[in-house]
C-alpha cells in the first residue's frame, strides 16, 4: 500500500469526492457535451492500445479511478480479460455498476489500493490521476500492482500543442466549460476545478519524465486532438 498522507492530501481527497458525489447524476451527459464525444474515441484508443492483453481470458485488468464506468465498460467490449473497475465515490460506481452488472466495481481509493503486488497485467486511468492528492505516490501505487512486464496506459488532459488552437481552446476551456457545466450541473465549482485542475497537472514531456522516474520503462505518449488529451503509458519491468 501506499505511503500515509499529509493532512492536506487528505483534506484534498475528500473535498474530490465530495465534489464528484455532487455531480455524478450529470456527470456523463455533460462530459459528452463539452468534448463533443471526442472523449468516446479516446477512450476507445486507451482499448486499442492493451488489445493484446484484453484478448488474453487469463489476464487482470485494473480500471482506476473509474468514475462512472465508461472506460472499463470500453475495455470489457470483446475482451476475454477479467476488468475490474475501481473508485472512491460512490455515487459514481452506482451509475457505473448499472452499466455493467457484469464489470466488479469495488470503492477504494486509488492512492492506497489493497490489491496485492503485482496482481495487474495492465491498469488504466482516464481523467482520475489529475485528481489524486499526489500524483507521483498515485503513480507509485500503480506501479506497485502491476505485474513484471505490466502496462500502465494514462488518458488525461494536457496541453494543446498548436499555437493557435491552444489560446481558443484555452478560453473555451476556462471561461466557455465553467459556465455550461455549472448550469447543467449546479456546481460551477466542480468546472472551474477541472481547468484549473489541468494547468498544474505535468504537462505531456514532464508527465513522461515522471513516470521514469518512479522505474516505468518504455515510456510514451500521444497527443490527443492537438493535445488537448495525451494517452501515456509506460511497463513496470520487475
Amino acid at each position: 500500500m501506499s505511503k500515509t498522507r499529509t493532512a492536506d492530501e487528505l483534506k484534498h481527497a475528500k473535498a474530490v469526492r465530495e465534489m464528484f458525489s455532487g455531480i455524478a447524476g450529470k456527470y456523463d451527459f455533460l462530459n459528452h457535451l463539452l468534448s463533443a464525444n471526442i472523449d468516446k474515441r479516446w477512450r476507445k484508443l486507451v482499448s486499442k492500445r492493451l488489445t493484446g492483453v484484453l484478448q488474453n481470458p487469463n489476464a487482470k485488468v485494473l480500471d482506476v479511478a473509474c468514475g462512472t464506468g465508461d472506460l472499463a465498460v470500453e475495455l470489457k467490449k470483446n475482451a476475454n480479460a477479467k476488468i475490474i473497475g475501481t473508485d472512491f465515490c460512490r455515487p459514481m460506481l452506482e451509475i457505473a455498476h448499472k452499466k455493467d452488472v457484469s464489470i466488479p466495481f469495488i470503492e477504494a481509493d486509488g492512492m492506497n489500493l489493497s490489491f496485492e503486488e503485482k496482481t495487474f497485467d495492465a491498469v488504466t486511468i482516464a481523467f482520475g490521476l489529475r485528481n489524486f492528492s499526489n500524483w507521483k505516490d498515485g503513480l507509485v501505487e500503480l506501479h506497485r500492482i502491476l505485474k513484471p512486464q505490466g502496462k500502465l496506459v494514462i488518458l488525461e488532459f494536457s496541453s494543446p500543442v498548436l499555437p493557435g488552437f491552444r489560446q481558443t481552446f484555452q478560453f473555451y476551456f476556462s471561461h466557455v466549460l465553467p459556465r455550461i457545466g455549472g448550469a447543467v450541473s449546479g456546481s460551477r465549482g466542480a468546472y472551474e476545478y477541472l481547468p484549473d485542475s489541468v494547468s498544474k497537472f505535468p504537462d505531456q514531456k514532464n508527465l513522461a519524465s515522471m513516470m521514469r522516474e518512479i522505474g516505468f520503462s518504455d515510456v510514451e505518449y500521444k497527443n490527443l486532438t492537438g493535445g488537448i488529451a495525451a494517452i501515456h503509458s509506460g511497463i513496470r519491468n520487475c
